[in-house]
């Protein structure tokens, strides 16, 4: 596990073509067309998905409206074919950091895409310094659209305030444990225990308020209480489904949905894919692992 742990912290010192070794495991591939071709195969298979493009600094406004058309094309591409898949963006890919009213505006115009074609839209949750900035964002696009969600994140030490306005509205949630794992500790719970508590505790209540809740973890403890808690408030499965990350933990999603579980899985892409995989790779360092067993696999297959 130390050594697992060294190899992610040390992978931005390595040339981009080593990183991608251990990223592409859990990358649906650089272009949209990619991406698709990946949201078909988990369609076939029962699996409902969400497109997620890359890109979270951008430094000029232009890379913002880029990402905006890429997503207008995308959506136009899921109506088209009838693929069951929302979209995922991240404010700061929006222009938060540059401007509020530019993000917000990049927001709406995805949203209104989104909405007249029946697809739903997840603002997703980023560091702590833009929490409540993205917060507000969401309220005030959910006085207009009833196709947008939010995401809440478990290890954050004020997920229990904030969850209550969100109770309030019945947003639709993604409560997922945190993945900014440099946050200080002012801010967040470091404690892996404490902060599966604090997930089973959010995700509990959010239940039953009858916000629909993306069940987001590859934590089987997790997915143990989140059965126990569906199973005691004698929930349907139109209240809530599991989400997981493409190329994490397969096998528990199969489980889930040969149980009749509805399951989802976030499609990410991009050229922008670094920050997002070593993010993901410090989070869950036993996914260096992973990738070392499979390519020995593949070298003794040879």
């Amino acid at each position: 596990m130390v050594v697992n742990s060294l190899i992610a912290y040390l992978l931005p010192l390595f040339p981009k073509s080593f990183v991608k070794i251990f990223a592409k495991p859990y990358l649906a591939g650089e272009t949209l067309e990619e991406a698709l071709a990946e949201i078909r195969a988990l369609n076939a298979r029962g699996i409902s998905a969400t497109l997620d493009l890359l890109g979270e600094d951008p430094k000029r406004r232009s890379q913002c409206r880029a990402a905006v058309e890429t997503y207008t094309s995308a959506l136009g591409r899921i109506a088209e074919e009838g693929l069951d898949s929302g979209i995922s963006l991240k404010p700061s890919h929006m222009g938060l950091k540059l401007d509020k009213t530019f993000c917000f505006d990049n927001i709406r115009e995805v949203a209104g895409h989104a909405a007249g074609r029946g697809i739903f839209v997840r603002i997703d949750m980023e560091d702590t310094a833009l929490k409540n900035d993205t917060l507000d964002l969401f309220f005030r696009l959910k006085t207009e659209f009833g196709n947008v969600g939010i995401v809440v994140q478990a290890y954050l030490r004020s997920a229990i305030q904030d969850i209550k306005p969100l109770m309030d509205v019945k947003a639709g949630i993604r409560l997922c444990k945190g993945a900014y794992y440099w946050e200080p500790k002012k801010e967040v719970y470091k404690d892996p225990a404490i902060i599966r508590s604090s997930y089973a505790y959010l995700l509990e209540q959010l239940l039953s308020h009858g916000c629909f809740t993306g069940i987001a973890t590859h934590d089987e403890t997790l997915v143990f209480e989140a059965l126990k808690i569906i199973d005691r408030l004698g929930l349907g499965k139109d209240a809530y489904e599991f989400q997981m990350l493409f190329g994490v933990e397969e096998e528990l999603r199969t489980i889930l949905r040969d149980q009749g579980h509805p399951v989802r899985v976030y499609v990410p892409f991009g050229e922008e894919w670094p920050a997002y995989s070593i993010r993901r790779l410090k989070e869950n360092p036993k996914m260096v692992s992973y990738v070392f067993s499979s390519l020995l696999k593949k070298l003794i297959r040879r």
